[in-house]
């Protein structure tokens, strides 16, 4: 339910940045409306930073060792952090590159992405609350 929580907290956080800059591109410039949609992007990334940090920030490295089955533990662990290493280094490469093109088109992707593992998050990830190992393996079958 958290992971639930925080990606959907992610989702409309990117959201909110990515109208907040669509919405500066093509207002008009002025002193009101420009600090308007500046304080409602900084308070939206503020607001990713938290549910990033309380949820997808932290959760997917717990739950690698509550799923995972005993014989492929650190293969699939070593994989996991591979793909999530990767992933990092190619949002870090290509964001300067997407924000050259569109600040509000990028946060737009970002937010896609976001949905997309919120859609993943509640259709595949099992609740492991209360749950033993065996339990939580056997909802996999």
């Amino acid at each position: 339910m958290l992971l639930i929580i925080s990606t959907a907290g992610t989702t409309l956080s990117l959201l909110a940045v990515s109208v907040a800059f669509f919405l500066k591109d093509n207002l008009p410039h002025d002193s009101h409306s420009d600090y308007i949609l500046s304080m409602v992007s900084l308070v939206a990334l503020v607001a990713y930073i938290i549910t990033f940090s309380f949820g997808m920030g932290a959760i997917p490295w717990l739950i690698m060792s509550e799923i995972l089955p005993v014989g492929i533990k650190s293969f699939a662990g070593s994989f996991a952090t591979l793909a999530n290493m990767l992933t990092s280094f190619g949002v870090t490469m290509t964001a300067n590159l997407l924000l050259s093109w569109s600040a509000g088109g990028t946060f737009a992707s970002y937010m896609v992405v976001s949905a997309f593992a919120l859609v993943f998050v509640i259709l595949w990830v099992p609740e492991t609350k209360g749950r033993t190992l065996e339990e939580i393996q056997w909802s996999f079958r």
